[in-house]
């Protein structure tokens, strides 16, 4: 019997609703859970427990309480890891290898940074003069209030935890909306929290779909104060249209068409392990994979057999077998779009390097999302396959002649979440991401963070940033206090 999933308000699980659906393997197709639908009610229920909360006792707590408490609740993610860990495999079908390394990891590790973060920072202060006497200027931090969290379903507990973290030690109440393929980890999250100590009221979680469902509700709702999210940019662009009518503040973190820039004097061998990395990691579920590669014309060809060769040794398979490399894509429905790609960069004239299609996994897995890790040369870079976001294990390989005309490319998208430069001539390094328009550039290396640096793109790539001190200022409002002295 399939378990279910239920909707958390007010420090407790919510009674069943009537409406509900199933949660599906990515694996294989089986139903793994019922996951409970929440309604306008139940929406209006949880934004109340969240506002009764911020008004309450939390409301009181000092920063040095919340950091406090923020350890605890990493310390608590630690004892529990085993549960959350099967809880996200179950969701994303990802194998427990990479799970485990890097989604329940950095859970932990976001309470932590967090806890330091707002232990540690303050805001300036000015002692002003003027004709005939002077004034003390200082600025303190409050709640921005009830915060929306929208989460995706690609990273879901990472993610999650990115942004619950910082609202939690802003001071603030949060209702969270996972997405509907991954419910399990925000609703185990809830029990986590309240272990650590967590006020009721203070950590909500509403289950359901975006338009007519829980998402539309919570973001329309006018008792939230402010909204981030994290997923799809046609999706962010909903979310704004909710939050125009009443002004209030999103952060957004959407899609990405990422580039990664190779010139001839790179390191090769680090520089296709880092490619078959960036490009097929979480089966190319990653708002910062890339699906955009552009290789200097003399190492081309070295390059493309080479990441070729990376692709046909990663190896499909259930989560749980330390074989797997490779996991699924998060829905049918999702692969549905990818092989809509693959279709679209034939009709344009591509020629398949690697994969292509759909694996063969035997009867027990092929009701699964499975896909090959795909790549592509003699695409022209006007095709949509090398201007959409594809978000799946997929890259176009295009080659350039001059740094200029690599920069031109990889800067000619609607996009600017990353990009990835790999050079052995650091003054290039240095001189080329800069110039990226992008949120994020890297030098000889992908994915490799310091959460205290500003996180987030441009264009469609998202508003604001997140990490250390820029989450801060997008979960408190400043309030300046001027004393004449």
């Amino acid at each position: 019997m399939a378990a279910t999933i239920r909707n958390f308000v007010g420090g407790r699980y919510a009674e069943d609703t009537a409406a509900g659906f199933d949660k599906v393997s990515p694996v294989d197709g089986t139903v793994t859970a019922r996951v409970q639908e929440a309604g306008q009610s139940l929406v209006d229920r949880a934004v109340s427990a969240a506002r009764k909360a911020l008004h309450g006792p939390w409301g009181d707590t000092s920063v040095q309480e919340r950091a406090r408490l923020l350890r605890r609740i990493a310390d608590r993610i630690d004892e529990r890891a085993d549960e959350l860990l099967a809880a996200e495999v179950s969701d994303t079908g990802k194998p427990v290898s990479l799970a485990k390394e890097l989604d329940i990891a950095r859970a932990a590790g976001n309470f932590r940074a967090f806890a330091d973060v707002v232990a540690a920072t303050g805001l300036d202060s000015y002692l002003t003069e003027f004709p005939g006497g002077r004034a003390l200027n200082y600025a303190v931090r409050k709640p921005l209030g009830v915060v929306a969290v929208i989460v995706p379903w690609n990273l879901p507990l990472l993610l999650l935890t990115w942004k619950v973290a910082p609202a939690l030690a802003s001071g603030n109440t949060v209702v969270v909306k996972p997405s509907e393929l991954t419910p399990a980890g925000a609703t185990l999250l809830a029990e986590i929290l309240t272990e650590a100590g967590v006020p009721d009221g203070v950590y909500n979680v509403v289950h359901g779909f975006g338009p007519g469902s829980a998402g539309e509700a919570l973001t329309s709702h006018p008792g939230v104060d402010g909204i981030t999210f994290t997923g799809e940019s046609s999706t962010g662009s909903a979310i704004m249209r909710a939050a125009a009518p009443r002004v209030r503040p999103v952060s957004f973190e959407l899609g990405g068409k990422n580039a990664a820039l190779v010139f001839a004097d790179a390191d090769l061998g680090k520089t296709v392990d880092g490619l078959a990395r960036s490009v097929f990691t979480n089966t190319g579920q990653v708002c910062l994979c890339t699906e955009r590669v552009y290789v200097q014309r003399e190492v081309f060809d070295e390059v493309a057999s080479g990441l070729a060769e990376r692709a046909a040794a990663l190896r499909p398979g259930r989560p749980e077998d330390p074989a797997t490399t490779t996991g699924p894509l998060i829905s049918l429905e999702h692969r549905e779009k990818v092989l809509s790609y693959l279709k679209l960069a034939e009709q344009d004239g591509a020629k398949v390097v690697a994969g292509g299609g759909i694996p063969a996994m035997g009867p027990e897995l092929d009701g699964g999302a499975w896909i090959e890790p795909t790549l592509w040369t003699g695409l022209d870079h006007s095709s949509r396959v090398v201007r959409e976001e594809v978000f799946g294990p997929v890259a176009a390989l295009i080659p350039f002649d001059t740094e200029e005309e690599a920069v031109t490319l990889a800067n000619d998208t609607d996009y600017g979440l990353a990009a990835a430069v790999w050079t052995t001539n650091l003054e290039r390094g240095h001189r080329v991401a800069q110039r990226m328009n992008v949120g994020m550039a890297w030098v000889n290396t992908w994915f490799l963070r310091d959460l205290r640096s500003p996180f987030g793109g441009v264009g469609l790539s998202g508003i604001g940033r997140e990490g250390g001190t820029h989450s801060l200022d997008f979960y408190t409002e400043p309030t300046n206090v001027c004393v004449q002295l």
